[in-house]
């Protein structure tokens, strides 16, 4: 970037904070789904673009999310320290997303309207057929969208190509990101994007089984061997105890539960066949084989949630995009959700799913993409990403409001300060997929052999020999 807009870039840095939740162990919701609404954040499988997402359960308050679409743009002036820099000039941008649905695209079409009708510049805000494969198209045609969502999974990939612009240490609100978020986005050092949202995992309990099966709140799980135990209990009469989606996208949640994970803290070493996680992995084969718990496809079902939803598993892992689920397919179920249970060291530990806003490096309207982000990434117009369909905001300064409005939710946002990212290292994508198709055959097979064969593969992914 030359002298005179890099100067420029400095002068546009007048951004709202961006909220970074903290959490700590917290009480989990209970309710039956009222609202429909989709995320981006995390997917029911770790090959979706994007998934189903909640916006409060009965006992929420707030109005529908019907009514929302346009709360983005409603609230994103007000109370904000973001500013359009003098002498901005005027640009067309292009926006390229991987949609969850309706509300998603209104709300986004209603924020940059917003913004464009302040700066007098225009966004035309396009959802993918196919994120990837169009974004692929785009750069190699060298024309790409101004921004995109990025995946942190791919991101390292993207970068290494150069197809990204690393914006990310500019923004003046970057320390109000959560601290997983930003690592989730950083690469060789530097911050590219700005995360957009974010979502987490819990324990969704079904409360009629958990009743009929003699189960009260002193029985909730908090260690793995309760949750084997409880598992077992509601295992009858053709339904299981537990299910879950065979993917790490779950899997690695019991890692994190032991001390381990994929990488070592900084990302630079893979660690997958640590013994913490050779002990995890091991215990999803012990409740796999004495039937505690069921892969989601082994009970001809598409994920976790549908598992539950059909009443095929008593409980199940998922994050808040279950609310939607809930209600759009299966409004009669209720349900508790609480905090995933501890491993034998006592570590809490959940997964987090984010997307970014990714600006292109051949962008020729940096200025005015990166003063969009500062815009986008206000806590006023992140609560109405909120409102509109479900995704938790990803700077912690719009934490009180947003557990005001979704007490329900706060399982989910306490278990930002415990949560580990998705690993985001060039190459990394085609490693957590091999990743998968081997947890399919785990019941059968050696959790050490499969992790050393992962450990393999992601050492070479991140350079290592």
């Amino acid at each position: 970037m030359s002298p005179r807009r890099m100067s420029r870039v400095a002068l546009t840095a007048t951004i709202g904070a961006v909220l970074v939740v903290s959490a700590a162990c917290g009480s989990g919701g209970t309710g039956q789904a009222t609202n429909t609404s989709s995320s981006s954040s995390s997917p029911p499988s770790s090959s979706s673009q994007s998934s189903q997402s909640p916006t409060q359960s009965e006992s929420s308050t707030g109005s529908e999310t019907s009514s929302q679409s346009s709360s983005a743009t409603e609230s994103g002036s007000a109370g904000s320290s973001w500013t359009v820099p003098a002498g901005m000039p005027k640009a067309k941008l292009t926006i390229l997303f991987g949609s969850s649905g309706t509300a998603e695209t209104d709300a986004l079409k209603a924020a940059t309207a917003d913004w464009a009708k302040q700066t007098g510049s225009t966004v035309e805000v396009t959802p993918a057929s196919n994120l990837d494969q169009q974004l692929a198209q785009g750069f190699s045609s060298n024309t790409p969208p101004d921004l995109f969502y990025m995946d942190p999974s791919k991101l390292g990939t993207y970068a290494k190509a150069g197809n990204l612009w690393a914006y990310g240490d500019q923004l003046p609100n970057k320390a109000d990101f959560y601290p997983a978020l930003v690592k989730s986005f950083t690469y060789n050092g530097q911050l590219y994007c700005a995360p957009k949202d974010q979502s987490t995992l819990a324990l969704w309990i079904n409360t009629a089984d958990w009743t009929a099966a003699g189960l009260t709140d002193s029985d909730i799980p908090t260690t793995w061997d309760q949750l084997d135990a409880v598992a077992k209990k509601l295992s009858t009469g053709g339904r299981v105890g537990l299910s879950i989606s065979p993917t790490r996208d779950r899997v690695d949640a019991f890692f994190v539960q032991n001390g381990g994970y994929l990488v070592n803290d900084d990302g630079t070493q893979a660690t997958v066949n640590s013994a913490q996680n050779i002990q995890a992995l091991t215990f999803v084969k012990k409740m796999l084989t004495d039937g505690a718990m069921k892969w989601s496809s082994d009970l001809n079902t598409g994920w976790g949630g549908e598992a539950f939803g059909t009443n095929k598993a008593a409980m199940t892992i998922e994050g808040p995009w279950m609310f939607g689920a809930l209600h759009s397919d299966y409004p009669t179920i209720k349900y508790k959700i609480v905090p995933l249970p501890a491993g034998p060291t006592g570590t809490q530990g959940t997964l987090v799913f984010t997307n970014c806003w990714a600006i292109s490096a051949a962008s020729k309207n940096h200025d005015q993409a990166l003063n969009l982000v500062e815009y986008l990434t206000q806590p006023s117009v992140e609560m109405g990403f909120a409102k509109a369909f479900g995704v938790i905001p990803s700077v912690q300064s719009a934490q009180a409001e947003y557990l005001q409005q979704f007490p329900d939710n706060k399982v989910f946002v306490d278990g930002i300060a415990y949560a580990k990212g998705v690993v985001s290292a060039p190459g990394v994508t085609n490693v957590l997929a091999d990743f998968d198709s081997q947890l399919g055959s785990l019941a059968t097979g050696d959790p050490k052999t499969i992790l050393d064969s992962v450990q393999t593969n992601l050492k070479s992914a991140l350079g290592g020999s």
